[in-house]
């Protein structure tokens, strides 16, 4: 049988300069911050969205944009393995509302075939979102639903078998991007 095997492909250093040049690439759209608002998709598109608004803020934009979470039940890599249909729960009942009218950034780690990203804006467009930017950390470049991603931290073209794991505190313990090859299942 063989073992699982697993790589660090961007270490911490690696990843925070990632997010340095996302929050670079993401701050032109920045023009009205009271507009504006960083919508992460949990659970790591969340801590992430932090970091780019933490950026953002310090990083000459001097701003500090509004923050919400959306629950998405459809990802990983193989997306048999947690739920066979996207499913989106809202994070309270003020999101709607809190999404009407504003210009949203929506963050995610991995685009792998575009299931969740799609349900996420579309989600956010019903709610009343005037215009949707997409930013994710790791696109997989294999989507097979037509989205575009307006801020890519790294494109990884890697076999279909791999797995790609954003490290992403506070879930793990240091922030990395790894490449996994799960053992074959068991026949």
């Amino acid at each position: 049988m063989t073992a699982e095997r697993r790589f660090r492909l961007y270490d911490r250093a690696a990843t925070e300069a990632v997010l340095d040049r996302m929050a670079r690439d993401l701050a032109p759209w920045v023009r009205d911050p009271s507009t504006m608002l960083l919508v992460g998709v949990r659970r790591r598109g969340a801590p992430l969205a932090d970091a780019l608004g933490a950026r953002l803020a310090t990083g000459g934009a001097a701003v500090s944009l509004r923050r919400l979470d959306l629950h998405i039940k459809r990802y990983a890599d193989d997306l048999r393995l947690l739920h066979p249909d996207t499913q989106l729960t809202e994070q309270g009942p003020d999101v709607a509302a809190a999404v009407h009218g504003r210009d949203v950034v929506l963050v995610d780690d991995v685009l792998y075939q575009g299931h969740s990203l799609l349900r996420a804006v579309r989600w956010l467009v019903d709610a009343g979102a005037r215009a949707v930017r997409t930013v994710v950390l790791v696109d997989r470049a294999v989507a097979v639903l037509p989205l575009r991603v307006d801020v890519v931290g790294a494109t990884l073209r890697i076999p279909d078998a791999a797995v790609v794991e954003c490290n992403v505190p506070p879930f793990e313990a240091e922030l990395a991007i790894d490449l996994w090859f799960p053992p074959p299942p068991v026949a």
